[in-house]
């Protein structure tokens, strides 16, 4: 595609952007059980103008643009003391929870830097659970995770394990609440102890259940701390473009106070160009995220809040007490609210998840691990709460239809895999393998169930190896 000689009209532009959409998701039908937290028309409305209103408006320089100080002071103030931090407790909005974390992961380290030069390849404690984002943030800022593998009963870390992985390297603890992947809280309380016995950093992953659990437990629920209120945590991350339900591109980043999150800023005069200083990763940004995630806060407000918060926990309960009588199905673990994943011992949950996509669902497949069989995941919100009933009616079917196709042989991909790693030329033995495996091309697939089934087959270098290749020839 090319730059037309001739400016299109609106109508043309919008039409063709209208049809780009044509593969996509209906995510509006309330079918996709992750990605998109639609908190209603009213509530949209009202984020879409805030968020247009700011648009032009540019994060980078608070002198020129002291609204969007305004913005993000007023915001973290409302999400730090949600989450029960004190006056000295600071922050600031990224872009969403992987710049958070990333941003967290470099505060721990450059705190190093100077606090404890001794240290040269520092080093991060994360469970198994814990986000992709922890292992992003290590791989672009150079911190080596220390990965401790889950209680298999409880599917959290043990706190204990968390702290026979400390040596002199270390320079950070991290855990969730909950993790993503099966919606479990990690023992929060126990590894805050542990971090402040060894005068460590302690983040916690708050991405999806920050502000969800902490509604929670002013509604009366039994939430563990997992806050600010744990007195060993020393920074949190929450995003608002989930269960705060904001418009994408916002996030919270927050420390216990500022003699941490200092080491957390840039600036640079080394240059013949302006004076920058980031306070994140970012420089120009746009106000829009910032002024949507003020808006929906202010307009929903504690009421309107809780009250979504009522309602999807009650379909996030009807859908796991419904789950668990499918036969063949079982949720994994005890979430903690409104994230789960289900499997199965008797069928590919793969192929349930495509039978599923043919009526319109999306159920987001995850890998196996030793303590975690392949699963499904789901993430309840108030756009898909009210289909909690049809899902369920669906799923029962869909898993009669999986019982009565031929499973995927699994025993003739490892064996693919086996002989591809023997190869002398492992390189076209791998192409091969993508190939039968619908990984190559720029054509996106269809269907999932033997592509992951390859994957979930295929050690996790490896497997990482097979994405960033289809991914580098997807895009141009």
């Amino acid at each position: 595609m090319q730059i037309p000689q001739t400016g299109l009209s609106k109508q043309e532009i919008l039409s063709m952007l209208s049809a780009f959409k044509a593969r996509d998701m209906d995510w509006k039908s309330g079918k996709v059980w992750c990605y998109v937290y639609d908190a209603g028309e009213d509530p949209a409305d009202v984020t879409k103008e805030a968020y247009m209103s700011f648009l032009s408006e540019n994060g980078l320089d608070p002198s020129v643009f002291p609204s969007i100080l305004k913005l993000e002071t007023d915001v973290v103030r409302m999400v730090v003391n949600l989450l029960r931090g004190d006056s000295n407790a600071v922050g600031h909005l990224t872009s969403g929870g992987t710049e958070s974390i990333m941003l967290a992961v470099k505060t721990a380290r450059d705190k190093a830097r100077v606090e404890k030069p001794h240290i040269t390849q520092p080093e991060m404690i994360v469970p198994k659970n814990a986000h992709a984002a922890f292992h992003k943030a290590a791989h672009y800022l150079c911190v080596k995770p220390v990965i401790v593998d889950l209680d298999p009963k409880t599917l959290t870390v043990r706190a204990s394990d968390m702290e026979k992985a400390i040596n002199e390297n270390t320079i950070l603890l991290a855990a969730s609440a909950p993790s993503y992947s099966q919606g479990m809280i990690d023992p929060i309380a126990e590894i805050g102890a542990i971090a402040k016995k060894h005068n460590l950093l302690f983040h916690v992953d708050g991405c999806v259940g920050g502000l969800h659990l902490s509604f929670m437990r002013k509604m009366g629920c039994e939430v563990p701390d997992f806050d600010f209120s744990v007195e060993g945590v020393t920074s949190i991350s929450t995003d608002l473009h989930k269960y705060g339900y904001a418009a994408k591109g916002c996030s919270v980043i927050m420390y216990r106070d500022r003699s941490i999150r200092k080491y957390q800023i840039f600036a640079c005069t080394d240059t013949t160009g302006y004076t920058l200083v980031n306070p994140t990763a970012l420089s120009s940004k746009s106000g829009g995220p910032m002024a949507g995630a003020w808006a929906i806060m202010n307009f929903l407000g504690e009421e309107g809040y809780k009250k979504i918060i009522q309602k999807v926990q009650d379909a996030a309960k009807k859908m796991m007490d419904g789950i668990n009588t499918i036969d063949g199905l079982y949720v994994l673990g005890k979430p903690a609210m409104s994230m789960f994943s289900f499997a199965s011992d008797s069928l590919n949950v793969y192929q349930l998840a495509d039978e599923m996509g043919k009526r319109g669902w999306y159920l987001q497949g995850q890998f196996s691990t030793p303590a975690i069989p392949r699963n499904l995941h789901i993430s309840v919100s108030l756009g898909n709460a009210d289909n909690a009933d049809a899902l369920l009616k669906d799923l029962r079917e869909c898993v009669e239809i999986v019982k009565s196709k031929p499973p995927i042989d699994s025993e003739t991909i490892k064996s693919m895999i086996a002989a591809a790693l023997q190869s002398p030329d492992p390189e076209a033995a791998f192409g091969q393998l993508a190939d039968s495996a619908g990984l190559s091309g720029a054509e996106l697939p269809t269907e999932m169930a033997f592509i992951n089934e390859v994957l979930d087959n295929l050690p996790d270098a490896l497997c990482n190896v097979f994405l960033v290749n289809y991914f580098n020839d997807l895009y141009v």
